[in-house]
């Protein structure tokens, strides 16, 4: 009877002993899995304390640890954030929150780099020479003495060289900028001369009436700035009309019917500027350049169709 009661009592001894095991044992498994951190934290009195803590979230960091704000402090992170990866809570009086500096992982570092370069690899970059023609200036020469002439060239002109040398940039095959480095004249321009004449007698419905060609090319330069044209234009113009009239405002194409300075076909176009446009140069001039203007923009186009074309 004793054996068996001793045998009895030395189960539960035996049962007891394995459960308290089981116990502990499974408490070793959770606390084995559980990850366990050191986060520092930083009163705002400058007094900090390390704390080991299961815990990421920051108020319940602070709450494990007994730790309470004031009305006038604030914590970084907030108190419903995670930890940071510095492990640190910093806590400050209102008005002094440090400066949180963003974070910026390798990875993206890496990747502006990369976008960068890749912006750049495209862009190409060169010096070259080239030649490019120095245009040549038209001189107007009154040399008839008072005599009566004919407005002729007396000297073509030829468009000079010049070695001018670039920078320039390339993206992606196309030019994005050219930057003159120096320019070297090679071959000077030969300037054009005009001569003129000084008085010229034109004869219109049997009557005789004097004027001064310069005095028409004057006027029509003075117009010609009031357009914004340039100096180049002023001798494109007075080139254009020593073609088509010799600056006659009663000069008439019998065979179009083209009239006056400009040679308007019909002539009676020019009316739009005054009434008075069979006798008046400067209503004809002032009808020629509106259009010039209107047609080709400017004299040296209108010029230019000319000497293609034979008429503008």
């Amino acid at each position: 009877m004793n054996k068996v009661k001793n045998a009895s009592i030395s189960y539960r001894k035996v049962l007891a002993i394995s459960v308290v095991f089981i116990l502990i044992l499974g408490i070793s498994v959770i606390a084995g899995n559980t990850k366990f951190n050191n986060v520092k934290i930083k009163f705002s009195n400058n007094h900090e304390i390390t704390v080991l803590t299961s815990k990421t979230k920051v108020s319940e960091i602070l709450e494990e640890n007994h730790i309470m704000l004031s009305s006038d402090e604030v914590v970084m992170p907030s108190t419903e954030e995670e930890i940071t990866d510095t492990n640190t809570i910093i806590i400050t009086k209102v008005g002094e929150e440090p400066t949180k500096i963003a974070e910026i992982s390798e990875e993206e570092v890496n990747n502006d780099i990369k976008e960068i370069a890749k912006n750049y690899s495209n862009i190409v970059e060169e010096i070259i020479t080239v030649e490019e023609e120095i245009p040549f200036e038209t001189i107007t020469k009154d040399v008839s003495n008072g005599s009566d002439t004919t407005n002729r060239v007396i000297q073509a002109g030829k468009n000079g060289i010049k070695e001018v040398t670039y920078k320039v940039k390339y993206k992606d095959n196309v030019e994005i900028e050219r930057i003159e480095l120096s320019s070297k004249v090679i071959k000077e321009p030969v300037n054009k001369i005009v001569q003129i004449q000084t008085k010229v007698t034109y004869r219109s419905a049997g009557r005789a009436r004097s004027g001064s060609a310069l005095e028409y090319q004057q006027y029509a330069a003075t117009v010609c700035r009031s357009y914004g044209w340039s100096e180049t234009d002023i001798d494109c113009l007075i080139s254009l009309w020593n073609k088509e009239s010799g600056w006659n405002p009663y000069a008439y194409n019998a065979s179009s019917g083209a009239y006056g300075i400009p040679q308007a076909l019909p002539g009676s176009k020019m009316a739009s500027k005054g009434s008075d446009y069979l006798t008046n140069y400067q209503t004809q001039i002032n009808w020629g350049l509106s259009y010039i203007s209107s047609r080709y923009g400017n004299p040296q186009n209108a010029w230019n169709h000319s000497q293609n074309k034979g008429w503008y």
